[in-house]
């Protein structure tokens, strides 16, 4: 029986005078015990469902045709009280972002107790159904879980707790919103398997939104790909990952690198998804102007899902030869096999950490009279030749960022040396730190909170020029103007991006004015830290292979720190794996990943989800009988 049925659903608003459908002709169900996966890139239309299944759609919002049922109540035909009644009792939430989600002046005990209360849940339970609920999602000792805040758990913790409030109350069903963007690989994996253990314990169903095609297609039933607002795609998970039908799942597909197999470059999808203002506009297939194998049809009106193979649905009007073959003959024909830049061997480092630690000391206690010491990066040795890709992976906590700081000159070491071009960074001089600005530059995770939303695309590329205070100046005999028109060359940006803001652009336009603004003074180091975790796979095809072009034309050298193992084997030809702050296993990326020795190494790994469906994945944790108890 089915939990969730959305059928021919159609959500329009008025934009700019003239209504627009942002979701057409959308239809999927969701059995109890059973999982869907909602697939596609950011402004598919993903979110917004799990907005209308909450009843939180904007203003202006309006269904204007098709039914929306909930365990056969139609909801679209709710008063707002009843409707409201249903969240986080028979529907449930997890959102993306955990440390958001969770109140910060509160405990989690406070929020978990809050939540308990609005559930009805008597006062004098609510103590033991926080611990046994925390228990529930192998969090340890929860009793002092329950006492910390959110700020002192780990974002993978975090989540956890968001779980055990998801499924406190039994609901039919989960909506869960990007999960595990923001976690690292082993995270991810426990995380999902958490939710798998407990969704079929209560045989509760799941609703899982998601961009990235792989993981859906592991711990899913059934997966339903949107683009624009449209429906492209529909059915079994395995099926579809295996041989995907419409030439969007296949670009997700082809644009996803793969920590075993044959390396090839990635074929990235061009362009970006129309905007809201461009749908009204569009006549006919809302993917035809980044498809490969368009027709006339497809441009002149919209094309029907079909049932192309049994429980197989797919909208598309053109005849594609490229569907009826194997994937293996699809990946030949996509890409050639290339190999990392991997620098110059015999050339002296251009970065050199010798035994270096990085300790913090912070004070406990009511008076501050306890001080605790805390080793962020311990006795670490590691250097980065000219022109060389290098990857440092490992969870969060590991001590990967630290030494990004240790680099840039963000944080002094508490012992060992750090040289740039051969000059010792704890000399701190303003002309060391003038050669450290200068060839060694950062490229921030998150561009949407790295850039000055009140700049131009051009100030923010051309930063760099305003140290000497005169628009006037040059960089290298180069005036700040066509300096801004080659940057926006060397990161494939449209010529008139130059007077936008940063609201105006996509995330992938984001980090490439992100990735321009570290090139302004043409680095021969870019420190990369998780510039590609929250960028949808296809955006991030095309940044990481930006990132292979300025190398193999500029010589640059970068040191990419990620925790997605896949990225770092794509773009890296040697890969240093840390742990609690150390370096525990280091060589040649390929022989690495291929033939792990150290155990950590061989649980990175683990966690990744492999290419081909059939592979069991996520890995149970040991303690996983305690669910199922």
């Amino acid at each position: 029986m089915s939990i969730l049925s959305l059928i021919n659903l159609d959500l329009s608003a008025r934009v700019g005078g003239r209504q627009v459908e942002l979701l057409r002709d959308v239809s999927f169900s969701v059995e109890r015990g059973k999982v869907l996966g909602l697939v596609g890139e950011s402004g598919a239309g993903k979110s917004m469902i799990g907005r209308l299944i909450a009843g939180h759609t904007p203003p202006g919002f309006e269904v204007t045709r098709g039914r929306v049922l909930f365990d056969g109540i139609e909801l679209l035909a709710q008063k707002p009280d009843a409707w409201r009644a249903l969240l986080g009792r028979r529907i449930a939430f997890i959102p993306q972002e955990p440390l958001t989600a969770l109140n910060p002046v509160l405990t989690i005990g406070q929020t978990f107790d809050e939540h308990l209360m609005l559930l009805g849940v008597p006062a004098a339970q609510r103590a033991e159904a926080i611990r046994a609920q925390l228990a529930s999602v192998h969090l340890p000792k929860p009793e002092e879980m329950a006492r910390r805040y959110p700020h002192e758990l780990s974002g993978g913790q975090c989540q956890r707790v968001l779980i055990a409030m998801a499924f406190a109350a039994e609901p039919a069903l989960i909506i869960a919103d990007e999960p595990t963007t923001a976690l690292d690989v082993v995270s991810q994996a426990h995380v999902l398997s958490l939710v798998a253990q407990l969704q079929r314990k209560h045989q509760t169903a799941v609703l899982l939104i998601t961009h990235d095609l792989r993981l859906a297609a592991h711990v899913c039933d059934d997966i339903a790909v949107l683009y624009a607002g449209e429906q492209v795609e529909y059915g079994p998970a395995k099926d579809v990952l295996r041989q995907p039908r419409h030439p969007y799942t296949r670009a997700l597909q082809a644009a996803t690198p793969d920590v075993h197999g044959a390396r090839r470059e990635l074929p990235a999808l061009e362009g970006q998804m129309p905007g809201v203002s461009t749908l009204a506009n569009i006549a006919g297939c809302r993917f035809a102007s980044r498809c490969p194998t368009r027709n006339a049809a497809c441009e002149s009106s919209p094309p029907a899902l079909h049932e192309s193979a049994p429980g197989h649905w797919v909208r598309c009007a053109a005849t594609c030869e490229v569907a009826a073959r194997a994937p293996d003959e699809v990946a030949d024909a996509a890409a050639p096999e290339w190999r990392a830049p991997t620098g110059d061997p015999q050339a002296a480092p251009l970065v050199d950490l010798q035994d270096v630690t990085l300790r913090y000391t912070a004070r406990r206690g009511l008076w501050g009279q306890r001080k605790v010491h805390n080793t962020a990066v311990d006795a670490l040795t590691l250097s980065v030749r000219p022109g060389e890709f290098v990857g440092i992976v490992g969870e969060s906590g590991s001590g990967k960022s630290s030494v990004a700081r240790l680099i840039v000159g963000a944080e002094r070491a508490t012992s060992g040396r750090i040289t740039i071009e051969g000059q010792p960074l704890g000399d701190a001089s303003p002309a060391l730190l003038r050669l450290t600005r200068e060839h060694v530059q950062m490229i921030f995770q998150d561009p949407h909170s790295a850039l000055n939303p009140r700049r131009s695309v051009y100030r923010l590329l051309t930063q760099a020029y305003e140290v000497d205070r005169t628009e006037a100046s040059a960089i290298g005999g180069v005036s700040r103007a066509d300096r801004a028109a080659e940057l926006l060359r060397d990161v494939g940006l449209p010529a008139d991006s130059l007077e936008r803001f940063p609201t105006q652009l996509s995330g992938g336009q984001k980090q490439r004015v992100n990735i321009g603004r570290a090139l302004c003074v043409m680095p021969r180091l870019l420190v990369a830290d998780e510039i590609v975790s929250g960028l949808d796979v296809s955006v991030q095809a095309q940044i990481l292979n930006l990132l292979l072009d300025l190398g193999r034309r500029h010589g640059v050298a970068l040191l990419l720190i990620s925790h997605d193992l896949s990225v770092v084997r794509y773009l890296c030809s040697r890969v240093i794996v840390m742990q609690a702050g150390r370096i525990v296993e280091q060589g040649p990326t390929d022989a690495v990943f291929a033939d792990p020795q150290h155990a950590y190494t061989r649980l990175l790994l683990g966690a990744v989800p492999p290419a081909d469906a059939n592979m069991p994945w996520p890995p149970v944790p040991a303690d996983a009988a305690a669910v199922s108890a």
